[in-house]
Order: structure tokens, then sequence, then C-alpha cells
């Protein structure tokens, strides 16, 4: 358990793994977490600034603690299209934690409507805002977190151990397998994946939900992109095949199937373990990418991808710019995060740090 020690000293690596548990615990218990139902918009609340939180009472100044106004949109000023607020002062809502609000199935099937916080009262808190179509920008956030984060998960589950089993069969029996294999590798690897994400979006039926098409282009790119880490795997057991360990259970009669998924692919673990790591962001921003051209997941289902799409109108980025920032960072520290958890597993993991 040493890398396990060593991993625990890299603090960065610990700071990327503290994130990525805060976002992936946060994504699991969506519902809880999301102070709104992200489908429903709020009674003229669309294009709502984040709301202001308050500490004494706005009427009589007294100290009543955190607390928030019902607050809706007003004119437009035709003069510097600034939008007035409009906020109720006569009527505070004290914020809580663990406030019921709106009912839900938590997992599909738990049913609840405890939310983690809240207001006790008429205002609502939209900590982030509400977009054009007045729902709560954090509620979306959140729900959206969930395709965003577990699409990379989907990937690696499907072309890691594709790509460690044709690569281990390549490379421990050679010749004529090998050949044919690393013929079929190379050509999978001239495929553009961009080019091949746009092509797949646009043949896939019309009827499917948004995120069973996303999936679906997942699956299949997953079962392309195995090919890089082919080749990889294909030249470290080139090498583990000649050691002493391969050679004394070849003697003892094991048979190649048995060696390769005993003796051989476990040596590669920890390159594997380390590729996938960093390998993860790469659908993430893939999955960003394609719903930011209105490829991928399409609304109402919220993703970071597609709520990012509205920085493609400028209007937006300059009136209302809570609705693009927040989608952004969370794509850049999910990123970030994966990379210095990466790194650090390879630093703790590598074996020459370890003979070190």
């Amino acid at each position: 358990m040493n890398w396990w020690k060593k991993l625990k000293k890299n603090p960065l690596a610990r700071l990327g793994a503290i994130l990525l548990l805060v976002f992936y615990l946060a994504a699991i218990a969506a519902e809880f977490v999301a102070p709104y139902d992200a489908y429903v918009p709020q009674p003229n609340g669309a294009l709502l600034p984040p709301t202001q939180i308050y500490w004494r009472n706005q009427t009589t100044g007294a100290f009543i603690g955190p607390h928030v106004y019902p607050t809706t949109q007003g004119a437009i000023d035709l003069e510097t299209g600034d939008r007035e607020l409009l906020v109720d002062f006569e009527q505070p809502s004290r914020l809580g934690l663990f406030v019921k609000g709106p009912a839900y199935k938590l997992f599909g099937f738990i049913p609840g409507d405890i939310h983690l916080f809240g207001t006790r009262g008429p205002a609502p808190l939209n900590l982030l805002g509400t977009d054009d179509q007045a729902r709560d920008q954090f509620s979306r956030l959140v729900l959206g977190a969930r395709i965003s984060l577990f699409i990379g998960l989907v990937g690696i589950s499907i072309s890691f151990p594709l790509g460690t089993i044709v690569g281990g069969i390549s490379g421990y029996f050679g010749g004529a397998i090998d050949s044919i294999l690393m013929r079929l590798v190379e050509v999978l690897m001239t495929i553009p994946s961009i080019y091949l994400l746009v092509t797949l979006t646009l043949i896939l039926p019309a009827g499917i939900s948004s995120a069973e098409r996303f999936i679906l282009i997942v699956v299949i790119t997953s079962f392309v992109s195995w090919s890089g880490l082919a080749r990889v795997i294909r030249g470290q057991v080139l090498s583990i095949k000649e050691r002493e360990f391969v050679q004394s259970a070849k003697a003892m009669g094991a048979k190649p199937l048995y060696i390769i998924l005993r003796h051989v692919i476990p040596q590669t673990a920890t390159y594997t373990i380390i590729a996938a790591t960093l390998s993860i962001p790469g659908f993430i921003v893939a999955e960003s990418v394609l719903s930011l051209i209105g490829l991928g997941i399409q609304q109402p289902d919220p993703s970071w991808g597609n709520m990012l799409s509205l920085s493609t109108n400028a209007s937006i980025l300059v009136l209302q710019p809570w609705l693009v920032w927040p989608p952004a960072l969370l794509i850049i520290l999910t990123v970030l995060a994966f990379n210095l958890l990466g790194d650090g597993l390879r630093d703790a993991l590598d074996p020459r740090s370890v003979e070190r």
C-alpha cells in the first residue's frame, strides 16, 4: 500500500480527488441537492440574476438571519436594455438546511420531498439565477452533472477492457494475429473522432431521447477509441511475455488465454488505471462540444454542454453572464481534477519511483 501513502501525500492529487468526490456525490443525489425541479419554471422568474441574500429585515431593520425576498422581472428600459427587478420586501423567506420542497424520487425509486437547502417561505432561492424558461440554474447544473460526469465512466468501461484485451492478445501471440489486429487498430486510429461523432449524431433515429442519443454515440465511439490503448498494451506485453513468471506458467502447461488474463494483463494495470483516469476528461469535453453545437443532449434535458451553448449569444454574455460561467467553470474544474488525480496516480504507481 505504499502507492496509497504516496498518493495521500500529494496535495494536488488529494485536491483533485476531493473535488471529484464532491461532484459525483452531488450528481448521484441530484434531486436531494437541487432545491427545485430542474424542468419546472418559476412564475414570472425568467432570466433572474442570482438571488441576493439579506441578513436584516429590509422593512424593519431587525436582524433575522439569512433570508431572501420574492423577486420578479419588471419592464425593460428601452434606452439601456436593462430590466427592472421587482422585490417584495414585505415577504421575507428564511434560508435553511433540509427543507421541504418539490417531491422527487431519489435514484428513481426512493420518494422524498426534503432538499439539502432552500427557503421556508414564498420566495425562491436561485443561487445561480434562472434561465430564459424561468428554471432554476443551480438545479439544472446539478442534474446536468449526471450526464456530463458519468459519460466518461461509460466510455472507459467499454473502450479500456476492449483495448487491453486486444492489445494483450496481439502482443502475446504475435505473427499473423498481431499483424491483422494492428492493421485494424491503425485503420481505426486514422478516423477523425470529431467528424465521426458529428456523422453518427446526424444518422441516429429522431425519435430517441437526447440522453439515449448521446449514450448511443458514446458506446459507438468507445468501440473506436480503444485503438491507441491497444497499441501501448501490445508493446508492454511484448516485453512481459519474455519474463520468468510467464515462461514458468507456459512450462507448467497453462493455456495462453489463462496466462494473458492471469499473468500478463495484470502487469499492465498500472498504465491502464492512469490512462483511464486521464481519458475521462476527453469524454466530458466531447459531450460539451457536441451539446455546445447542438448535436448532443437536447433541451429540456440539462447537461453542462447544452447549458454552455448559450455562450454563442453575445447578449447573454453581456447581460446574463450567470448563465454561462457556472457550467464553464465546472467543466474546467472537472478536467483539471482528473488530470491532477491522474498525475498523482502516475507518480505513486510508477515502478521506477517505487524502486527509488
